[in-house]
This record gives structure tokens, C-alpha cells and sequence, in this order.
């Protein structure tokens, strides 16, 4: 009762200063009660017993100071469609003309008010699905009071790929995101997400992929030392379709990334896959995953590294549930860290729950430090400690990096990594 109390109470605090947006009112208001009745997670709940949610839930975020990079837009060689978001105020200016083959794209500020439109049946719907066996009051919390967002509907192949470019420019900046993505039959997008976007940031995508549609989704969060945020992704996948989500994460001082899918098609294909590389005491990292399967000869692949040093923490929550008749699932789950000395941690919880008796399932973690050996061949071959130490960093998180389907984006990732790991992130 006491806990029960405790979360009640901060739910109170954080709405009171929050005013409840019009449009999509029966799902904002359905988020409303299910965030006063959860409450907002307290560190004493078993899914966030690795990660004190408190900046995260308090009625006030804690001001971030602005971290310019001076580098080239992530990304920028590619073609893409440009929608930038300045401390989640939608930037006219700054963005391209919405227009594409292939895909429609709406900002949720405009549709919300629109009598008819496709994302009414989609918007809180599987963010609501999403909360049972696991409550996610942070995502209904998102729900209920997010400004924007955008809506984007693939009707067949998208000539480019959706680029979220979200700014930071306010130290104080508080912003709730959410965006919700249909893919028809046979359609394929690719969504793009870069940048810090806030001093502190709750977002939610919502995804459904219908029958033989594909839909990938990169991204990178950008490099401010002092953002907090917390996103959640949620997905429903149908027969013969295809769900690959990558993200990476450098600096920040609490990041929690969230993915919950549902395979509810024979033959579908989700692969979630995650790289960090952490410096410091206040840096924490979060992945929880989600994968129920719920139906026949799906596949899943989680795939997981992390590089901490320096007294950064890192965190893996990871579950794979095959339910009674999902027969023929083939869910493989691996999550690692690279230690670079002592005072880092990595804390991994690895789940398999199966109702099936013909499915092939994996899950492993491991934890270590860098190889000496390996180490001591580069340096005998004149390579400098510290380029050995990056080049061998780049090796451990290449298997995450390979989860991403096209070339040119996850060499864009790969060359920014490796120039953020030689100037020390």
C-alpha cells in the first residue's frame, strides 16, 4: 500500500502541471486513468530496480547544458526527408516539404484536429497493448499529454527515408514526443531519428506493419552530456513482415529505451539491436525488450553491446515469450559489455518464458574486459594503446552494427563512431 501510495502521489505531482491537448480525446483520456490508477515506477518495481526513474518522473526536469558537436548532420549525404524538432516544437523552416511517393506523412498537432483521420484507430492502441504483463505508465503518461509528433502512413515503397531530427536549444526543455507509423501490405519505410532533442525527453512510437510490409528504424540519440530520456517503442507485426530497429547511444546521463513487439503473423521477422558506449559515474544505460510471439515459424533477434568505462553503468532487461501454438519460433537473444576497468557495471536480466514445445530459443550475457592479447598484437605491430583499445571497441560492437539492413546508413554510423571514439565521445 505504501508503494502503491508513493507512485500515486508522483503521478499527482507530475500531472499537475500538465494540460491535457484536444484531439484523439477517447485515447488521452483512456491514458489519463490508466496513469492514475499505475501510478508513475518507482526504483522498488521489479523492472526498474536497475534504473531510478526519479529525474524521469519528477514534476521538474533537471537542466541539461547545451553540448554543440560542431560536426556535420548524422546522415547527411543521404537523401532523405527532413523534419526537424526544436525542443519539440515542430521548425517549418528548418524542415523539407512533407510530400514523398510512396508515404503519407502528418504532424499530430495537425491531424488531432481533424474529424476523420487513419491514426485515430492507431494512436494509443498498441501503446496500450503494451502494458499488459509489464506496466509502462511513462508511455500512457506520454499518451495522455504529447503535443506532436508525426503520423506517417506507407502506402508503398518510400522513395527516401523519414529523417526525426530533433535539436536541443533550452537548458529547461521538457518534451513529450509521439509518433505512430502504419505500413500497409507490401509497403516498406525506413525512419531516421537523430539528435538529443531536450534536457528532457518521453517518447513513443507506435508501429504496425501489415502483411508482407517492412519497416526500419535507425537511430541515434545524440551526444549532450546531460539529457535524460526515456523512449518507448511499440510495435505489432503481421504474416511475412519484417520489424529491424537499431539505436545508438553516446553520452547522456540516463537513457532508457524501451521496445515492445508483438508477433501476431506466421513468418515474421523482428530484429531489435543496440550499441553504447558510456563514460563517466553519471552515465546509465537502460535497454528493456519485449518479444512475445504469437504465432507460427516467427523469428526474433535481440542483439545488445555495450562499451562502459570510467564508472558508467549499463543495463539489459530482455525478454522472449512464446505463447501455447506459436510453434516453430526461432527467438535468439544476446547481450554484452565490454568493461574498460573496474568501477563500470553492467547488470543483465535475460528472459525466455515458452509455451511451445517446437522452437529453437537462445539467450545469453556476458561481461568482460578488453582482450590483452589481442591487445598486445596490435601494439607489437606499432598500433598506439589507445587506437589498439578504439579498434578492438569498434570489433565488440560490430555484431550490433550488422543488424542494420542498409549498408550506407550503418557505415555513416560506423565512420561517426569510430571519430567519436578518437576524440574520446
Amino acid at each position: 500500500m505504501a508503494l502503491a501510495k508513493l507512485k500515486a502521489d508522483a503521478a499527482e505531482a507530475r500531472m499537475a502541471g500538465l494540460t491535457l491537448p484536444s484531439g484523439f480525446d477517447g485515447a488521452r483520456k483512456d491514458a489519463l486513468g490508466r496513469v492514475a490508477a499505475m501510478g508513475l515506477p518507482s526504483k522498488r518495481d521489479e523492472y526498474w530496480k536497475y534504473t531510478d526513474p526519479t529525474s524521469l518522473t519528477q514534476p521538474e526536469p533537471i537542466a541539461a547544458a547545451l553540448f554543440d558537436a560542431q560536426e556535420t548532420p548524422l546522415f547527411g549525404a543521404v537523401d532523405r526527408v527532413k523534419i526537424v524538432f526544436v525542443d519539440g516544437v515542430f521548425d517549418a523552416d528548418a524542415s523539407d516539404d512533407l510530400a514523398c511517393e510512396g508515404i503519407e506523412i502528418a504532424r499530430l498537432a495537425d491531424a488531432a484536429g481533424a474529424d476523420i483521420h487513419w491514426a485515430s484507430e492507431l494512436y494509443g492502441t498498441l501503446e496500450t497493448r503494451g502494458q499488459s504483463p509489464v506496466e509502462r505508465p511513462l508511455a500512457a503518461l506520454n499518451t495522455a499529454f504529447a503535443q506532436d509528433g508525426i503520423l506517417i502512413r506507407a502506402t508503398g515503397k518510400a522513395a527516401k527515408p523519414i529523417n526525426l531530427i530533433y535539436l536541443h536549444g533550452d537548458t529547461g526543455s521538457d518534451v513529450m514526443l509521439h509518433s505512430v507509423v502504419k505500413v500497409e501490405a507490401g509497403a516498406e519505410v525506413t525512419l531516421l531519428e537523430t539528435g538529443p532533442a531536450a534536457a528532457r525527453l518521453n517518447s513513443v512510437l507506435e508501429v504496425e506493419v501489415a502483411t508482407g510490409g517492412a519497416f526500419h528504424h535507425v537511430r541515434s540519440q545524440g551526444r549532450d552530456h546531460e539529457r535524460r530520456a526515456v523512449t518507448h517503442c511499440f510495435a505489432r507485426i503481421a504474416d511475412e513482415s519484417l520489424f529491424k530497429s537499431f539505436t545508438l547511444t553516446v553520452n547522456g546521463q540516463l537513457t532508457r529505451n524501451e521496445c515492445i513487439i508483438e508477433m501476431l503473423g506466421d513468418d515474421a521477422v523482428a530484429h531489435v539491436a543496440g550499441a553504447c558506449v558510456g563514460d563517466g559515474t553519471a552515465f546509465h544505460h537502460d535497454d528493456t525488450v519485449f518479444i512475445t510471439h504469437d504465432a507460427l515459424n516467427g523469428e526474433s533477434r535481440q542483439v545488445f553491446k555495450k562499451v562502459l568505462r570510467n564508472g558508467a553503468v549499463g543495463v539489459f532487461q530482455g525478454k522472449i515469450l512464446v505463447k501455447e501454438g506459436a510453434q516453430k519460433t526461432d527467438g535468439y537473444q544476446i547481450s554484452q559489455s565490454l568493461l574498460l576497468d573496474g568501477d563500470s557495471q553492467f547488470l543483465a536480466k535475460p528472459e525466455l518464458e515458452i509455451y511451445a514445445d517446437d522452437v529453437a530459443c537462445s539467450h545469453g550475457s556476458t561481461s568482460g574486459a578488453i582482450d590483452e592479447d589481442a591487445l598486445f598484437y596490435l601494439q607489437s605491430r606499432g598500433v598506439p594503446l589507445q587506437a589498439a583499445t578504439d579498434l578492438l571497441t569498434l570489433a565488440f560492437l560490430a555484431e550490433s552494427l550488422d543488424e542494420i539492413a542498409d549498408e550506407t546508413l550503418a557505415d555513416d554510423l560506423r565512420d561517426r563512431l569510430e571519430s567519436w571514439l578518437a576524440r574520446r565521445t
